[in-house]
Formats: structure tokens, C-alpha cells, sequence
């Protein structure tokens, strides 16, 4: 039986060259199916597991091409990282220059989106392919600062040979990923690298705090955006009365008179101004605002119909719900939350209590606030296609998951013990007569 795993940030401090041997010896027992002296911590393990599956080559790894310049720059401009990219380098680039490291912003497809720091450091990077507009997915390069912590949804060093691809194994890196702090959903990932040299066991937790005040940023843009919404459809507002409510482009809630307050309402994915039908609020009358939309809901009922929801956990790092029915058809991006959520229910057809859910995401049915309040913002989305008491999928609705090749990789953040049970299963069969699992 292989010892426990040693503290690899602790070892390396002490002792680089020792640390990167004994990775070294405890990569190539995992390659080659030896017992390792040593067991790999929780998280490399887990992703050596998961870049054995993807077909990666760990002596020379996949090289994939670049961004185009025209998608570099398209990417740069629609992605909400540049509005912390100061943050970021206040944080980190004085340290890491200083220290020979380099700091890489990656997007939520862990594309590299910009890179700065020690000019020798950088010509380093160059060998690797850490390069603006390089795939640095988990998949794509192994185990690694970017891509690891976007799978993961935690922070994660990468020392040495807990790499999985042997070129890099003279590398050090430390990734955070930087979440929406709206919904929780991954924007993209910080990581500082370095020669394997430089490692030192408070990078960990100096990247996280950079990347937690990156969403505070977040967080406060935001709040900032809404206010300027809120004011430019004060007019409206008063004088249209009725339900009526000022959204941002993405559902966010400005102000709303005549309806109890939502934070969100759930919208297409591609909204345009008259009548349309929002799962939340039925037939409702659109209009834009500078920012935003204005949303009138009526009194028409909601057609009704035989609908389907398609419940999409194929890819690693983003899942999503599409629902097509007689009114049209939407699809919305989960959280991990409400991925699992989601997921749990499509096991439960007949139904599944708050204490269920709880006893199935956290072991402990008494969890029932939590449960109820996730609840609670799902069916802010999913409106009439989600009964309650118990929670299930409405009566009149074919659900289907499609769920990934290998069931190893299905949410691979996810510590749910219904989750974790169902990576080591066959997906199950098919539901009773109004529901189906692994649609295509």
C-alpha cells in the first residue's frame, strides 16, 4: 500500500530538486501501473486519472494551434476578465516579476488571453506553448496550472512531475479560477508560473486572494451597472405600473413594481423586442432599455404542451439546460449547484423532497434551507416545467441527460455522493413512459 501523500509545497521549499525527484518516481509508477512509494495528493491523482482518459500523451503531450489574431482580440474584448485585469496585476505581476514567475489569464475554455511578467521567464513560456491564444485545457496539455483548476473549481499548484506531460516537469505553477460571483458559473483562471525553482508554499493562497478580489471587482461592476439601469427605467416604470420589471442583458433585476422581487429572470439566449414567452412569467411584452430590457408580463395564459428538457453534462467545465416547447425553445447555462441539482432530480422522475435533495448532495438530510433556496432560484428559470412538493420535473415533459462517453467524467467538481457513485456506473437506462435518460 502506497504512503500517504506528502506535502509537496512544504518538501519542494526545502528541498526542490529532492521533491522533483520523488514526483518523478511516483508519475512513473502511476504510468506504469507500479505502486508508488507515495500516493499523489487527492487533486493530481484525480486528474492524472481523468488526462489517462482524454488520450493525452504524457511523454509530448498535444500541441494545438493558435487563436487566430482577429479571435485573440474578439475573445479579449467579450470576455469580462479585462474589466479585472488591473486587479490582477496589481496583485500579482510586482511579486511574480520579482520572484521569476509570470502571470497567465486564461479564458473558461482555458485559452490563454494574456501573459506578463519576467522577460526570461517569458522566453521560458515560449517552449512550453504558453502563449497568447494557446489550449491549456486539462485535456488538451495534462495536468496543469490553467486547465486543473478549471475541471477542479478549486485553487491548485502544479509541481515539477505532477505534471502529467514529462516536458513540463521542470515547471511550477498556481492556478485560481475566477468565478461569476453572480451565479457561480467559471469566467477563467489565473495562474503564476515558473521554473520549478521558484515554488514557494504561499503561492496557493496569494493567487486565491488575488482571484477572490478579482470577483469582488466583479461583484462590484455589477451592482454598479444595475444602479444605472435602475435609474434610467425609474420613468418607465412609474408610469406603466402593472408587472412590469427592468432587466439587464442577462436577466439581472434592476427594479421591478407590481411583482414580488427576483434577482433573475431567465431569458433567451437571444432576445428581441414583443411578445415573448419568459418560463418565469409567461407571455410578456419586451422592450429594450439602454442596458437592458424592459419586461411587461400579461395576463395571457401560457401555451401549454408537451415540452422537453435536455440536460447537457457532456463537457467538463460547462453545463446546461435547453427547454423546446410549443411556445419556443431557450437554454440556459447551470451553475455546478444546479447542475448537480438538476441531475439529482433526473434520477427521482416521481419526485424528490428537500430533505432527499440534501441527504443526496451533502449526506445530511437535515441540509433542507439550502436545498430549498437553490430550489428556489432554479425554478425562477424553469418556471412551470419544475413542480414541488417534491421536487420533480412537470408531468407533461420528456427529460433527457446526455451525459459524457465515460462516466468517470461526469460533473468532476462535484463531491456529491450520488454524483461520486454515479462516475463508477453505467448510465442508467430509461425513465417510466415521460422521461429518458442519455437523449441524443
Amino acid at each position: 500500500m502506497a504512503n500517504p501523500p506528502m506535502d509537496v509545497s512544504q518538501l519542494a521549499a526545502r528541498d526542490a530538486a529532492r521533491a522533483a525527484r520523488l514526483l518523478s518516481d511516483v508519475r512513473a509508477a502511476r504510468l506504469t501501473g507500479r505502486r508508488p512509494l507515495q500516493a499523489p495528493r487527492p487533486v493530481i491523482g484525480q486528474s492524472w486519472d481523468r488526462v489517462l482518459r482524454s488520450g493525452v500523451d504524457p511523454d509530448h503531450g498535444v500541441r494545438t494551434g493558435l487563436l487566430t489574431r482577429e479571435e485573440l482580440e474578439r475573445r479579449r474584448e467579450t470576455s469580462r476578465l479585462r474589466h479585472v485585469l488591473p486587479v490582477l496585476r496589481q496583485g500579482l505581476l510586482s511579486v511574480a516579476d520579482a520572484s521569476q514567475h509570470i502571470m497567465v489569464v486564461a479564458d473558461e475554455d482555458s485559452r490563454v488571453l494574456w501573459r506578463e511578467g519576467s522577460t526570461p521567464v517569458l522566453r521560458k513560456a515560449d517552449r512550453f506553448g504558453i502563449e497568447p491564444g494557446a489550449d491549456w485545457a486539462e485535456e488538451v496539455v495534462g495536468t496543469n496550472g490553467v486547465g486543473t483548476p478549471a475541471v477542479a473549481r478549486r485553487p491548485v499548484q502544479v509541481f515539477a512531475s505532477e505534471h502529467f506531460v514529462r516536458s513540463l516537469a521542470t515547471w511550477t505553477c498556481t492556478g485560481a479560477p475566477i468565478l461569476d460571483p453572480r451565479d457561480g458559473r467559471l469566467i477563467g483562471v489565473v495562474d503564476v508560473s515558473g521554473p520549478l525553482e521558484t515554488v514557494h508554499p504561499a503561492t496557493l493562497a496569494w493567487v486565491d486572494s488575488v482571484a477572490k478580489l478579482a470577483e469582488a471587482r466583479l461583484r462590484e461592476r455589477h451592482h454598479q451597472s444595475l444602479e444605472r439601469l435602475r435609474a434610467a427605467a425609474a420613468p418607465a416604470l412609474a408610469r406603466l405600473g402593472g408587472r412590469t420589471l427592468a432587466v439587464d442583458r442577462d436577466g439581472w433585476t434592476a427594479a421591478v413594481t407590481g411583482l414580488p422581487y427576483t434577482n433573475r429572470v431567465a431569458l433567451p439566449t437571444s432576445l428581441s423586442p414583443g411578445r415573448r414567452l419568459l418560463p418565469a412569467l409567461g407571455v410578456c411584452a419586451v422592450e429594450p432599455l439602454a442596458g437592458g430590457w424592459l419586461i411587461r408580463a400579461a395576463a395571457e395564459p401560457e401555451p401549454r404542451g408537451a415540452s422537453r428538457i435536455v440536460l447537457d453534462l457532456r463537457r467538463p467545465r460547462r453545463w446546461s439546460v435547453a427547454v423546446s416547447g410549443p411556445a419556443g425553445s431557450w437554454t440556459h447555462e447551470l451553475s455546478p449547484r444546479h447542475a448537480e441539482l438538476l441531475y439529482l432530480l433526473s434520477l427521482h422522475p416521481t419526485g424528490r423532497s428537500a430533505a432527499g435533495l440534501a441527504d443526496d448532495v451533502f449526506g445530511d438530510p437535515a441540509r433542507t434551507v439550502t436545498v430549498r433556496a437553490e430550489m428556489s432560484r432554479i425554478r425562477r428559470y424553469l418556471g412551470t416545467f419544475l413542480d414541488h412538493r417534491p421536487y420533480r420535473f412537470a408531468e407533461d415533459t420528456e427529460v433527457a441527460v446526455l451525459r459524457p462517453d465515460d462516466p468517470r467524467d461526469l460533473l468532476p467538481h462535484s463531491t456529491t455522493p450520488t454524483v461520486v457513485r454515479g462516475r463508477g456506473a453505467e448510465a442508467d437506462g430509461p425513465f417510466d413512459g415521460r422521461s429518458t435518460h442519455d437523449g441524443q
